[in-house]
């Protein structure tokens, strides 16, 4: 395996909260203030199964990258030593392209969310590294967050029509979707603000 820290590890938490924060308040700002719009796009997106073709394809490679092989170059970057489950690595290097290939031509069912979710479950491990074992103020909102999309991640991969059924429970009414909206502003907003101040640095 490669030498020094994985690049999850170099990852600090006042980036990582930064970043965390103005994804939300970008996705949940025009929630809010494009509501009728967001409302539509977002009832067509369970069964959007050309937007999850890149949704479920990201996550493959993004996954892919992790148990890529070592001394590779670029396609080593984020090679992960997985302890005593790297002897599976060659298997996995071949299975998730075949099982990737899979779910797009043969399971295109609520493909989106099933997408959707195993983005969450990739993209809460570097949000993990950057706040493990730091001492910064208000630092358990990020691992609480993280445990939050990785239940949902593991919700929208194996029920995924349970999305389906959320999004129409918001979508009927507008107080729900503005209040849902408002929430994540509201959130986005403090993950920025502890990113650029009390995070910072650590």
């Amino acid at each position: 395996m490669k030498e020094g820290p994985h690049p999850y590890q170099e990852i600090s938490l006042g980036t990582a909260g930064l970043v965390l924060g103005i994804i939300l308040v970008a996705v949940y700002g025009l929630m809010f203030l494009k509501a009728e719009a967001s409302k539509k796009f977002v009832l067509k997106l369970p069964r959007n199964a050309d937007l999850g073709t890149y949704f479920i394809g990201f996550g493959m490679v993004w996954f892919w990258l992790l148990v890529a092989p070592p001394d590779k170059g670029i396609f080593s970057a984020l090679s992960m030593d997985l302890g005593e489950f790297n002897k599976v690595k060659t298997y996995l290097m071949f299975g998730v392209p075949l099982f990737c290939l899979g779910m797009i031509f043969f399971v295109r069912e609520f493909l989106f969310v099933r997408g959707l979710g195993l983005c969450l479950l990739m993209a809460s491990a570097p949000l993990l590294y950057a706040s493990d074992f730091e001492e910064a103020p208000l630092q358990f909102l990020m691992p609480a967050f993280c445990y939050l999309m990785i239940i949902k991640g593991l919700y929208f991969v194996g029920m995924p029509y349970l999305f389906r059924d959320g999004v129409n429970w918001l979508t009927a009414s507008d107080t729900r979707w503005r209040g849902l909206a408002l929430g994540g502003l509201a959130l986005g907003l403090v993950f920025v603000t502890l990113g650029l101040t009390a995070w910072r640095g650590y």
